[in-house]
């Protein structure tokens, strides 16, 4: 009898002693609690740096839409300002190239030219583009950035090898002249 005495003495107090229950709750949502916070993290960095595409575009058209006439080297510094804005994210990736649209009496938009960094392509002369119809005023220039940048997040073992394409669009209208002359003497 004073075997099972004990034994029922002792499961007893067990079931009122709590001095273990924060431990193991704690042990319970502590990987949620760290889940939550690393995603809340990843979540803005990609939103941080999708942000930044879109600065990168818009100072890239920018810049360029401020001159008379460009060169290869004043596109080339367009090119680096622009990459200065994807700060502190690695822009040695980034894919960029200016163009300048002529929109005709139709209002059709067509390459007059186009120059793109190292890493991507530029659109040959002549080639006819789509464009926002709002801005298809006929018988005027735009200046066209394009950006894209893929995004790899800390823990892109998870959500993926490549990363995330990040890309951007901008136009902006030529502001000292009716075009921005590159490589000619008068707008085409």
């Amino acid at each position: 009898m004073a075997v099972s005495s004990f034994l029922a003495k002792t499961a007893a107090r067990l079931r009122r002693d709590q001095r273990g229950a924060s431990a193991a709750e704690f042990a319970v949502i502590l990987p949620l609690m760290l889940t939550l916070l690393f995603g809340l993290i990843e979540i803005t960095n990609g939103v941080a740096a999708d942000r930044k595409v879109t600065l990168t575009a818009r100072s890239l058209s920018d810049l360029v839409s401020q001159a008379v006439s460009v060169t290869d080297s004043d596109i080339s510094e367009s090119f680096a300002a622009s990459k200065g804005v994807m700060s502190p994210f690695d822009a040695s990736t980034i894919k960029s190239k200016v163009t300048e649209l002529k929109i005709d009496s139709s209002g059709q938009a067509k390459v007059a030219w186009s120059k793109a960094n190292a890493n991507d392509v530029a659109r040959p002369a002549d080639q006819i583009v789509t464009i926002p119809s709002a801005l298809a005023v006929p018988n005027t220039f735009l200046i066209w950035s394009e950006v894209s940048y893929q995004y790899k997040p800390i823990v892109s073992w998870l959500i993926s090898q490549t990363g995330i394409a990040l890309t951007e669009q901008f136009y902006t209208r030529p502001r000292q002249s009716n075009c921005v002359l590159y490589n000619q003497s008068s707008c085409p």
